[in-house]
C-alpha cells in the first residue's frame, strides 16, 4: 500500500518525530480511573497460538490470542485484527505487545500474517476461520467464543482494511478500531483506501478513530490536498451521524508507536523513526472502547461521552471528539 509515496513520507514523519524523541522523558501517563484500569494488563494471562493451516485466501497463517480463563464464564468477544502494510507475512511478534493485551481483558483476538489487509477481505477469512475453531472439538475455543460480539481493529493501512470489513460484514461485526487511518491522498488505487461513499452510506456499527499528534503526514488530523477526506477529523464527520464514533490523538505519537513493546526500542525493525516513545497511550481507550462495545461495560462507555466524559480531559490525548449521549 503507497508504495513510493509511503516511503517518502516515512522518511519526513522519522525527521520530524527526532527532536520530540529525545524531548519526550516519559511516556503518556493514564489520568482517569476508566484509562488507568484499562491501561493495565487484565486478570487473565494472553495464551497464544498459531493456526496449523491458512486461515484466508492467500495462503497466510493466522495469529491467535485468548485469555488464558477461556473455559470458564460465558463466551468470549472477539477482535479481528488488521495489519499495516508489508510484503511479508506478518509475524506475531509485530503487534504481539497491543493483542495480548487485549486479550488478557478477555478478547478472542485473531489477526492473518496477510501484509496487503486495505480491502477487509482476508480480516473476513479471519473471521470464517474462527468461526470453524470454536466448532471444532478439542480446539481450546470449541465453544467458547461469542460471535455475537465481534469487533475490528487495523493499523494503517490496516485501519482501511479494519472499517472496509465491517462494512462489508453485513452486521456481524459491530465497532471498529481505526489506528493511524491514512489519509485518501496516499491510497493508489484509491479504492485500496476507505472510499468515502463507503463510508457516507454505512448504516451499522461503530468508529473510534485512532492518531498520533505527530503523524501529521499519514493520518493527520487536518486537510491535506483537495480531495475530501484526508484527515481524521474528515473521517469523523463522513461517518454518519446514526453511528456511535469518536476520534482522538495520543499526544507525541507518531506513526508506528503503536508497534512498541512496549517502548520504541523493542518495536519492529526499521520502524523507530516514526515511534517517539511506544506504545503506551494506546492501550486504555481503544480498550475501553472495546469493553463498552463488545463486553457491555456501561461504566467504560461512560468515559467516551461528549465533552463530559472522561476521554475529553485526559492528559495524554488531544482534538477528542465524540457523538456519544
Amino acid at each position: 500500500m503507497f508504495r513510493h509515496k509511503i516511503a517518502a513520507a516515512a522518511m519526513i514523519l522519522g525527521l520530524s518525530c527526532a527532536g520530540a524523541t529525545a524531548a519526550a522523558a516519559a511516556p503518556n501517563p493514564p489520568t482517569g480511573p476508566i484509562e488507568s484500569k484499562y491501561d493495565a494488563r487484565g486478570p487473565a494471562t494472553a495464551v497464544h497460538m498459531t493456526s496449523p493451516t491458512a486461515c484466508d485466501r492467500k495462503g497466510n497463517m493466522c495469529e491467535i490470542w485468548y485469555p488464558s480463563d477461556i473455559g470458564r464464564g460465558r463466551p468470549r468477544a472477539v477482535l479481528l485484527w488488521a495489519n499495516g502494510t508489508s510484503d511479508v507475512p506478518v509475524g506475531r511478534e509485530v503487534y504481539d505487545y497491543l493483542l495480548s493485551h487485549f486479550a488478557s481483558w478477555g478478547f478472542v483476538v485473531i489477526a492473518t500474517r496477510d501484509g496487503k489487509t486495505g480491502y477487509g477481505d482476508t480480516v473476513l477469512d479471519s473471521l470464517a476461520y474462527l468461526r470453524s475453531q470454536a466448532s471444532t472439538p478439542g480446539s481450546p475455543l470449541f465453544r467458547r467464543v461469542n460471535f455475537g460480539r465481534v469487533g475490528v481493529g487495523g493499523h494503517s493501512q490496516g485501519a482501511t482494511g479494519a472499517v472496509n470489513a465491517m462494512l462489508k460484514s453485513n452486521g456481524a461485526i459491530r465497532t471498529s478500531i481505526a489506528f493511524q487511518l491514512p489519509a485518501q491522498l496516499w491510497c493508489s488505487p484509491a479504492d485500496l483506501c476507505l472510499l468515502t461513499p463507503d463510508l457516507k452510506a454505512a448504516t451499522s456499527g461503530s468508529i473510534f478513530y485512532v492518531g498520533g499528534t505527530l503523524d501529521a503526514l499519514i493520518s493527520p488530523d487536518w486537510q491535506l490536498g483537495n480531495n475530501p477526506l484526508n484527515s481524521l477529523t474528515a473521517y469523523y464527520n463522513a461517518t454518519p451521524p446514526g453511528l456511535m464514533k469518536a476520534k482522538g490523538l495520543v499526544k507525541l505519537a507518531n506513526h508506528n508507536d503503536i508497534l512498541g513493546k512496549p517502548d520504541c526500542g523493542s518495536a519492529a525493525l526499521g520502524v523507530t523513526l516514526t515511534c517517539t516513545f511506544g506504545v503506551y497511550g494506546y492501550r486504555g481507550y481503544p480498550t475501553a472502547w472495546l469493553a463498552w462495545q463488545l463486553q457491555g461495560s456501561a461504566e467504560a462507555g461512560a468515559a467516551f461521552r461528549s465533552r463530559t466524559g472522561e476521554f475529553f480531559s485526559a492528559n495524554a490525548w488531544h482534538s477528542q471528539l465524540s457523538n456519544v449521549p
